[in-house]
């Protein structure tokens, strides 16, 4: 039941105790024991065991206990109180009676699709899997959906449509140093996920080539043997090129073509629509570095493609990444030790997220809502009508367009739309003109300082639970200390809501018991968790999806599954697809894709393009990492980066403040000017709100099949601004 009366102070762990980072897709495992300053509660130390960062840690992951002090988070329930307009501290009670009245009063008075769930890729599976059950049984609306539609959404899609299975990588991180080229795609390792830049470090030292596709020279760019810097928008034609090129010298792989694949003909002829001289135009990229990227791909007896948020956040980021696998099937590098097309999901548990029900059109174990028999399914184990869950709803961005229209109150978890999403003052006003808004977070971001509620939620070292992290592993985060007294776990407050909203049961507050519940649930679907417990996430440093009960059904290992069963326990499946993809024919399949501009090209008010993304000392929108010292130390605030010709001709130094504009809006940053840029483009990060929020500029374009909106390219103006 939840806590009625204040948790114990916090108290730090006697022995050390192992769990991993709460940000990023690659979790690092990290100990955490008693620190030795008594202002902070306990301190990280190497973990050197664990097999994914072997001990590395970045800035953002050796800070994180900074975080937990109650100086810089939430600590008690507050209440926008009328006669003041403010938020101010409240009871518990209070809160969640204010929460499951606004609620219910806008379902009776507008219908059920009247309230909108947003949830976020940092919720751990079971918070993930109770928030889907929360919308669909208790509040039994179709509007619900999570930020992790802003990340890895149209790869996801691709890899539906092209292997009929969608797992961020198909083999483990160790793989990465054994091929003999990698092809990183729209990805700066260095900054942002610096623990793994080790494994594209080892594959040079191996002897193995490392191709970087980026507009800009990054950290990553500068490690590559070649660096192919496209226009934004372009990655599609740049792909197409490639397999033009692979086709016109005869280096497909026709075995492998004939064998395990389908769908050739029809992605070949589409694909030499884009001979290389037009490509050259449209990328920018000379036709000599079309042809080296070529010859070392395919001289490479292996070979992969790792995309990430570069190619996918595009309105045409589901073609794109299908372009980038169909280079990968033409020429045999897939499908093999080794080999193959991998997406580097970015969220902590942006691959989890996805697959227990948080996305407007899925159910738990990444089975679809449309789908009679897993509606059956999933409606069993909740002890439901299949009949009574609802259809599948709006895409993130959808839904938070639609807020103040359709959807007049939102129940929203561990996002900061207010910052991340785009068009971002567009959706800040969206998120004022509600009737009603619920926010559950570790901080009171930009979002929460909106609510008429918010509830102040435990952090990553205060509670257990599970992670899938970008290699399809299994993760348990243990519990290192007690929450500061006020706070609950989300699982404790969708137990409150629910009761006070009739469903006094099936809404357990014990994560364990939650998890068990998530096995049954996907037991039989593409992401089958059902033969993983968290002694086995124990005892094995995290284990494999598909991993099925063999111990109750031996039918249930998939088509994916390469391992073999070891008396009654199946081991997961680190690797995918060795012997069959995960379609009914067991091929893979080409999907015939051809370019497309931007949804929004430069013209004479626009001229230039704009780009987004990350550094390394913040993350996402920052709500937690802008709260730690020593990384705002080393990234205070935005800026604009441009390159040299860009700043003279627009005369302006080093630091001068800039204005870029966008036909969504303004944004204000300093000038920061480097020749690692193209001429035709700036970059924003996109960590920070006020005048320098890059996504008040971001064009939310949609790609048709994914709903991922158009981060990565918009056209811009710039402007200087009157220097201080």
């Amino acid at each position: 039941m939840p806590r009625t009366s204040p948790a114990p102070s916090p108290a730090p762990p006697s022995t050390p105790t192992p769990t991993h980072c709460p940000y990023c897709a690659l979790q690092c495992g990290m100990n955490l024991r008693a620190a030795a300053q008594v202002s902070d509660v306990v301190e990280v130390v190497e973990r050197t065991d664990f097999p994914v960062n072997r001990g590395a840690l970045c800035g953002k992951g050796r800070t994180a206990p900074a975080v937990l002090s109650s100086r810089v988070r939430l600590t008690e329930p507050l209440v926008r109180r009328p006669a003041t307009g403010r938020l101010e501290p409240a009871t518990w009670e209070e809160a969640l009676s204010k929460i499951a009245e606004g609620l219910g009063r806008t379902q009776e008075a507008y219908g059920r699709d009247a309230v909108g769930v947003f949830g976020g890729g940092g919720l751990t599976n079971e918070k993930a899997y109770a928030l889907g059950k929360f919308a669909r049984v208790v509040l039994s609306t179709s509007q619900i959906d999570y930020n992790g539609r802003f990340c890895m959404s149209s790869a996801a899609a691709a890899h539906q449509k092209a292997f009929g299975l969608d797992r961020g990588l198909p083999f483990p991180l160790e793989d990465i140093p054994r091929t003999g080229c990698v092809i990183l795609v729209g990805s700066n390792l260095a900054e942002t996920m610096p623990p793994a830049l080790r494994y594209l470090t080892e594959l040079k030292e191996n002897g193995g080539k490392l191709i970087v596709v980026d507009p800009r020279r990054t950290r990553t760019a500068e490690q590559a043997d070649l660096h192919l810097a496209p226009r934004p928008g372009t990655d599609l034609a740049l792909a197409l090129g490639l397999l033009h090129i692979v086709v016109a010298e005869g280096r497909t792989d026709d075995a492998f073509i004939r064998d395990r694949t389908t769908g050739w003909e029809e992605a070949r002829s589409a694909a030499m629509g884009h001979w290389p001289e037009l490509v050259e135009r449209l990328t920018g990229v000379p036709l000599p570095q079309l042809r080296d990227a070529v010859r070392m791909f395919c001289d490479a007896g292996t070979g992969m493609v790792l995309t990430a948020r570069g190619p996918e956040q595009q309105s045409k980021g589901t073609d794109t990444v299908g372009a980038w696998i169909n280079l990968c099937l033409a020429t045999g590098h897939a499908g093999r030790p080794h080999s193959g097309y991998g997406c580097l999901t970015g969220q902590g548990n942006g691959q989890g997220g996805r697959e227990h029900g948080q996305k407007a059109d899925q159910l738990p174990g990444y089975r679809k809502l449309t789908d009679p028999a897993a509606r059956e399914h999933v409606a069993g184990v909740w002890g439901v009508d299949p009949d009574s869950l609802p259809g599948p709803g709006r895409s993130a961005y959808e839904l938070l367009d639609a807020l103040g229209g359709d959807i007049k109150s939102l129940l929203l978890m561990g996002s900061n739309p207010v910052v991340s999403a785009p068009r971002a003052a567009h959706i800040e006003e969206r998120l004022r003109s509600l009737d009603f808004l619920a926010v559950a977070d570790v901080v009171l971001s930009e979002t929460a300082a909106l609510a008429d509620v918010v509830l102040p939620v435990t952090q990553w070292a205060e509670e257990t639970g599970t992670t899938t992290n970008l290699e399809g592993r299994v993760l348990l985060r243990r519990k290192a200390i007690d929450p500061p007294p006020g706070v609950r776990t989300d699982l404790e407050v969708m137990h409150a809501l629910a009761a006070l909203l009739g469903h006094e049961k099936g809404f357990p507050v014990d994560p364990e018991e939650v998890f068990d519940e998530l096995r049954r649930a996907s037991a039989g679907g593409p992401a089958d968790y059902s033969g993983i417990s968290y002694r086995r996430i124990a005892e094995e440093d995290g284990v494999f999806w598909p991993c099925p009960d063999t111990t109750t059904d031996t039918a249930a290992a998939t088509a994916t599954d390469t391992a073999t069963a070891t008396g009654d326990v199946h081991p997961g499946t680190p690797r995918l697809f060795l012997d069959r993809f995960a379609t009914e024919d067991g091929r893979a399949r080409f999907v015939p894709v051809v370019h497309r501009p931007a949804a929004e090209e430069p013209d004479a008010e626009y001229p230039l393009l704009l780009t987004t993304g990350r550094v390394v000392a913040q993350y996402q929108s920052g709500a937690q990492t802008r709260r730690v010292d020593e990384l705002n130390a080393a990234a205070p605030g935005p800026f604009v980066e441009l390159h040299p010709r860009l700043a003279q001709r627009l005369d302006v130094s080093e630091g001068d403040r800039l204005a870029v504009v966008s036909r969504r809006g303004r944004a204000v940053a300093p000038a920061r000017i480097t020749d690692s840029i193209r001429s035709d483009t700036i970059f924003m990060p996109f960590h920070w709100p006020g005048e320098g929020r890059a996504n008040t500029l971001t064009n939310p374009a949609l790609d048709p099949t994914s709903r991922m909106p158009e981060f990565k390219v918009c056209a811009v103006r710039v402007e200087r601004e009157p220097q201080d």
